[in-house]
């Protein structure tokens, strides 16, 4: 690949939980901004590879494990398991060649884009990724909380689970569902194809490749809306920006230039989504060494403010169709 790209990934959360804290609230910073860390992005890209049978090594699998006294337990495979498993190794210990470990890890889609600390039996390996992920910070200033009551459909069995006249509870459980009402996410990402130099030198990689690219652009936009579970219902990919460049240009985080407001009018009265996006001034000065920007979007529920740049190609995030 002979060029750098930045962007913007933008995800939107209806009534529902993009990425939750210890307490199941909305994740939040010291003065209150909600944000969402790269790794609640970055799991749903590997999830959707996973499930396409493409090699994920950083990825939670289960395996069963039996104890001293014959009891099984469910429990998480180790990073060890895990490389054995994906890479059909019978024993990582027997692994005296780091160069064989390189080039495995090297074929794992995660490990391409994202990079990977690898720390097993002998092996002390650090790759930092070609792609770089910053935290996405929620731009929709009303965003709200919301705890929802839920009642399970079985009794507490507990003996000690009592009601206020300290008979045994007959009701069933109550639990909690913590959602936004409404958030909107933005990411800064960066993909810089030189971060492999090294590793092509050494010969374990041939490095981060158009097609490598490519893979990454279109799951980084579809992968949050492929990604239903209950907390992430209500999760999609709502925007994408990238913006790519010679490899010599080297540009801010695009995402501080992105505001996000309620105020557009669509014919029916309804309030319509506005991106404001104005970093174009940066993006002139550096116009000679910008070879492509484009712009990906739901048309239906969203209008693009962005003023003062031509040749921007617009593409509906739907259909990927130019629009």
């Amino acid at each position: 690949m002979d060029r750098r790209v930045y962007g913007v990934l933008g995800i939107s959360s209806i009534m529902s939980n993009w990425n939750a804290d210890f307490s199941g609230f909305p994740k939040t910073t010291s003065d209150g901004t909600v944000f969402g860390s790269d790794k609640a992005f970055k799991y749903p890209m590997k999830k959707m590879w996973n499930d396409q049978g493409e090699k994920v090594v950083y990825i939670k699998s289960m395996k069963f494990s039996t104890g001293k006294k014959g009891e099984v337990a469910l429990v998480p495979k180790t990073l060890k398991e895990r490389y054995e498993q994906i890479f059909g190794v019978e024993n990582l210990k027997d692994c005296k060649d780091v160069k064989e470990v390189l080039r495995n890890l090297f074929s794992a889609v995660d490990v391409k884009n994202f990079g990977a600390t690898f720390a097993e039996e002998g092996n002390n390996i650090s790759i930092t990724g070609a792609v770089q992920f910053g935290q996405g910070f929620n731009k929709y200033e009303a965003t709200e909380a919301q705890e929802q009551s839920i009642l399970s459909p079985f009794r507490d069995g507990k003996d000690t689970v009592k009601n206020e006249n300290g008979e045994e509870a007959k009701n069933s459980t109550l639990g909690t569902k913590i959602v936004s009402d409404e958030a909107h996410y933005f990411y800064p990402f960066t993909v810089n194809p030189l971060a492999y130099k090294e590793f092509i030198e050494l010969g374990v990689t041939e490095g981060y490749t158009e097609e490598d690219y490519k893979q990454f652009k279109k799951t980084s936009l579809v992968a949050a809306t492929s990604f239903a579970t209950n907390a992430k219902a209500g999760c999609e990919n709502e925007f994408g920006m990238f913006v790519e460049t010679e490899k010599d240009c080297y540009l801010p985080l695009l995402s501080e230039y992105i505001s996000f407001t309620k105020d557009g009018l669509e014919e029916d009265g309804k309030l319509k989504n506005v991106i404001d996006i104005s970093c174009a001034e940066i993006l002139k000065e550096n116009a000679d060494r910008i070879k492509n920007i484009e712009i990906y979007y739901n048309p239906y529920t969203t209008s693009i403010q962005f003023t003062g740049m031509e040749e921007v190609k617009y593409y509906n995030i739907l259909t990927q169709k130019e629009v």
